[in-house]
């Protein structure tokens, strides 16, 4: 019998490292080849480690919730053969940020009501996951408290659930009182009228704000996905000043050619076609007449993209978001834009993207309509520097001009808005985009053939 060492395997240039979600085998189980072992997670989208070779787990090396790096020896599988073996995994290096703490001149410095205990859990011989070690540190849980939480997972092992119980469970027991912080100043206050004294005397209170938390309240933990999320959103509002244009459209001549075309096009491609690659390809059209929509950013340097790779925003069936990047939209036609959009939002509802197609994209689009929305101002894609968001299609009246004279019609209306960075994006860009997306739907050929 040989031993085969498991790496875990490159997910794409960006990606160094990945948090094991679960082991689908165990030790002990057969596997053939190709048979999923376990689930990955990183930065970008969750993923299955399938297996090279066939034979039976020995030892998995790391457990639930740990994080392993690109090229880790993650498992043992014992394999028939005479001779032990492992895949080639390039090295990946991780930069190492340095933490900077500012200082207010003439205030003694205050240890913060949020600032987590740096604990040393080196010392305890129960294993503590990162995600356990992190709220631990969030909360102020010391390893003597911790230790002394009971655990209901694999040989007591403590998991999220029972340290957030315990947390919640403390929480409701002990009164919440409202922390004070009284900073005095270095130099004394000038001298007052005597019967001022009293008030002029006492010390500057400032009362640190503390979050109330009633019996009937629940702590949600933010799962992995939610965090990188919220960090991704924060950071695209504090790095790019955002501004909203709107249009509305008239998109009647689309619907009524999609309704006509649509149960033939899936009778012949076995596929249904919907607005979004409609949507796809007047955005890409729109990029190519103003190809400085399609930047990004680097200090002072404005970098011009030559590919035209739009992500288009999908809601998962957790909640949170997931934006998939159809490459090269321009050179696709609209069969190809069609299957291209099924099939990568097919695969990001069932999580089987992979990590690199969540990557590289220049552009994104995100339908806020799929949820009766007529409009919205959508956050900006950071490194990008625009993202469109197309309305609901409603119903409404509207004035046509006609060689008779103006009438009152029953029309297909649609809102469409841009945000757009406004460092490298002025107004009459962002404006000139979006109106020329417009102007791509609304004049849709009834007769197109597809």
């Amino acid at each position: 019998m040989a031993q085969y060492e498991l790496l875990l395997p490159k997910m794409g240039e960006s990606v160094a490292e990945a948090t094991v979600i679960k082991w689908v085998k165990q030790p002990g189980d057969s596997i053939d080849l190709d048979d999923t072992i376990l689930e990955i997670a990183t930065d970008k989208v969750d993923s299955e480690v399938p297996s090279p070779v066939a034979g039976k787990l020995v030892k998995q090396l790391f457990a639930a919730d740990e994080v392993a790096q690109v090229g880790d020896v993650i498992a043992i599988i014992e394999t028939e053969g005479g001779e032990s073996q492992k895949t080639e995994a390039p090295i990946v290096e991780k930069p190492i940020a340095e933490e900077k703490t500012e200082t207010i001149p003439g205030i003694a410095q205050l240890p913060s009501e949020n600032t987590a205990i740096a604990t040393d859990f080196s010392s305890s011989e129960r294993f503590y996951s990162p995600l356990v070690k992190s709220i631990a540190a969030q909360e102020n849980i010391s390893l003597a408290e911790l230790d002394a939480i009971k655990g209901s997972g694999a040989d007591g092992r403590l998991n999220k659930d029972d340290l957030l119980n315990y947390i919640a469970n403390k929480t409701d027991a002990a009164p919440i009182a409202t922390k004070t912080v009284i900073i005095t100043p270095l130099i004394p206050p000038t001298s007052q009228p005597t019967e001022n004294k009293a008030t002029s005397s006492a010390p500057a209170v400032n009362k640190a704000s503390t979050t109330s938390v009633s019996g009937g309240d629940e702590i949600i933990e933010m799962d992995r996905m939610r965090k990188l999320i919220a960090d991704h959103m924060v950071m695209s509002k504090t790095t790019s000043p955002h501004v909203t244009s709107f249009v509305e459209a008239d998109v009647t001549n689309m619907v009524l050619w999609r309704n006509k075309v649509k149960n033939s096009f899936e009778k012949r491609e076995n596929e249904k076609i919907t607005f979004t690659p409609i949507f796809v390809e007047a955005v890409a059209k729109a990029i190519k007449d103003f190809p400085m929509i399609n930047v990004s950013v680097n200090g002072t340097q404005i970098i011009k993209k030559r590919d035209i790779n739009i992500g288009m925003a999908a809601a998962l069936p957790s909640g949170n978001l997931i934006v998939p990047v159809i490459r090269n939209a321009d050179q696709l036609n609209l069969v190809g834009l069609t299957k291209a959009v099924n099939d990568l939002a097919t695969r990001a509802r069932n999580s089987k993207l992979k990590p690199d197609e969540t990557q590289g994209g220049t552009f994104t689009l995100t339908n806020v309509g799929s949820f009766g929305n007529v409009m919205g101002t959508p956050i900006i894609n950071q490194p990008q520097v625009a993202i469109l968001a197309v309305g609901a299609i409603k119903k409404k009246p509207a004035v046509l001009e006609t060689e008779h004279g103006d009438v009152i019609a029953i029309r297909h209306m649609m809102f469409l808005s841009l945000s757009y960075d406004h460092r490298v994006v002025d107004g009459s860009l962002g404006g000139m985009f979006v109106r020329r997306v417009a102007d791509y739907l609304e004049s849709w050929d009834l007769n197109r053939e597809i």
